[in-house]
């Protein structure tokens, strides 16, 4: 029997993954079944069930795997001395995830901002998930945090402002953005940044103006 290489196996799991996705993301992770599942990604129960035992499973491994390159993709950022400034670095980041992401499609527009918001509203009720994204955004959470000491150092920020106080401001815009995109649909990345670079040019009035 001849053997299955490393790249075919990768592959299978990669069109599973994807197939699992769009389902969440068209009908929810409840109203979804594993024959769902099988029906999109057109494979036996056995060959899905080889690489997943189930729907849960499958959910982590997307969380997982969505939380890993948004952090693997803030990582990069951080290493650059002194890093982009926040406009350019959020907008670059976002750009990168959601290029990653737009070959899956529901209704033809991305799947993955209302992949964003059904995780979040499983986590609720789903304690291993909730731990899945826990870690995962204390990692995202960490790289910004080590964005923000180098603006630091580099006297790009004001230094009297907790990194983490800054890093969760930032999250929390970026996460703001993909819930406009879920429920009103597709925005440019660029107006998210023209939005912060507006923000960061505010200054406090002159006393007595």
């Amino acid at each position: 029997m001849a053997r299955v290489s490393q790249a075919h196996l990768d592959a299978r799991r990669r069109q599973i993954l994807d197939g699992a996705s769009i389902c969440f993301a068209r009908n929810g992770f409840h109203a979804t079944s594993m024959q769902d599942v099988l029906k999109e990604v057109d494979l036996s129960a056995g060959a899905v069930y080889r690489y997943f035992s189930g729907k849960e499973e499958l959910i982590a491994a997307i969380v997982g795997e969505v939380l890993g390159l948004v952090r693997e993709a803030f990582e990069e950022e951080s290493r650059h001395i002194p890093p982009p400034t926040p406009d350019d670095l959020v907008s670059s980041v976002l750009r990168r995830v959601l290029a990653s992401q737009e070959y899956l499609t529901v209704d033809g527009q991305s799947a993955f901002p209302r992949l964003v918001i059904q995780v979040w509203t499983e986590t609720l009720r789903n304690a291993e998930l909730a731990a899945v994204l826990s870690e995962g955004y204390q990692g995202v959470r960490e790289a910004w945090g080590r964005i923000v000491i180098a603006y630091q150092q580099a006297g790009m920020m004001r230094s009297d402002v907790a990194p983490d106080h800054v890093a969760r401001t930032m999250i929390a815009v970026v996460l703001g953005f993909l819930v406009q995109q879920s429920l009103y649909g597709p925005v440019p990345v660029e107006v998210l940044r023209d939005g912060l670079r507006a923000l960061m040019s505010v200054s406090a009035p002159l006393s007595g103006a």
